[in-house]
């Protein structure tokens, strides 16, 4: 078995194709293709963190991939990322252990702002005032880096709980290139941007709906399991178009979840994002729709980047 740290796994990965495997793996996933167990939760609160473990097979594939991800929020204090992991690929011929990609959580960050610039390029509007971010850890930063391919627009506005953490999300992006506003009122971010980015682990709505204008598109990624919450559900029961990664899942957990409990939305409203990408299903039809994605994660992401990794790192 080959062992792979972060450093290599960051040089070697091509993330273009790593978006292509992505978006084929959404694909997969829709059309019944993936084979998904159910997702293993903890949640530890008095550290204040999480752990998922989440495992999948594309049929046809030669590998397939189990993968444990952490999130404590509380580390950044003590000199610790939030986010760390790994992910084992295994042979699906023989069952033997190929790879272990010792990434740290820098694969599931990096699925996710993939994630998040397939479902803008496939739903922003297609005139982008502002890019509104809401968070500055390391997925707000992801996020920014991977919509740039998506949209010229080169500003940003960034919500964020300490001015501290802003002024240093502000360094990073104005290096990209961005001009960057930031605040501690996420209602700023809801009006002056048209194009949002929820990144948090918030258990609390932070985007209000009476805020959101016509036309907005929003990317909620933070809400990835049970509790967590991002979006007002009155937000998501006015949306014109609501998509998500998995169905089932975010009927479970997610902004959608929320909604459905409440019942904003029935079921029957939801699209899957891999619909969407295939053509299956019409997303954004026009610039004046409220559209919302929901992103949950789905273990086919780890499935596609990791082969996409190990055959990178092998290469290299």
């Amino acid at each position: 078995m080959n062992v792979y740290n972060q450093q290599q796994i960051i040089s070697a990965l091509d993330l273009t194709q790593a978006a292509e495997r992505v978006a084929e793996g959404f694909i997969a996933f829709s059309q019944g293709k993936v084979k998904v167990p159910p997702v293993q939760n903890f949640v530890f609160p008095e550290a204040n963190g999480d752990c998922c473990v989440k495992s999948a097979w594309v049929e046809g594939e030669a590998t397939f991939t189990v993968k444990i991800s952490t999130g404590f929020y509380d580390n950044p204090a003590k000199g610790l990322e939030s986010n760390d992991g790994l992910m084992l690929v295994m042979s699906a011929q023989n069952g033997q252990p190929l790879a272990l990609l010792q990434d740290g959580g820098w694969l599931t960050c990096i699925r996710t702002a993939l994630a998040g610039q397939i479902a803008a390029r496939a739903l922003a509007p297609s005139r982008v005032q502002a890019i509104g971010i809401v968070g500055s850890g390391m997925q707000a930063r992801m996020q920014l880096e991977q919509l740039r391919v998506v949209t010229a627009c080169r500003n940003v506005i960034v919500w964020g709980r300490r001015q501290s953490e802003l002024d240093s999300y502000r360094q990073f992006a104005e290096a990209l290139g961005f001009t960057v506003e930031t605040t501690l009122d996420a209602q700023q971010v809801a009006l002056k941007a048209n194009l949002i980015v929820s990144t948090t682990p918030s258990r609390e709505a932070l985007l209000r709906s009476e805020w959101i204008r016509p036309g907005t598109h929003i990317t909620a990624v933070g809400a990835d399991t049970l509790g967590k919450q991002e979006l007002d559900p009155a937000l998501v029961g006015r949306a014109d178009v609501i998509v998500v990664d998995s169905i089932s899942q975010c009927s479970q957990y997610g902004e959608i979840s929320h909604a459905l409990k409440a019942g904003l939305i029935d079921p029957s409203q939801l699209l899957e994002l891999g619909q969407v990408l295939a053509g299956d299903v019409i997303g954004r039809s026009n610039d004046e729709q409220i559209t919302v994605v929901d992103l949950t994660g789905v273990a086919v992401q780890d499935a596609q980047i990791s082969r996409c990794a190990l055959e990178s790192c092998a290469a290299a």
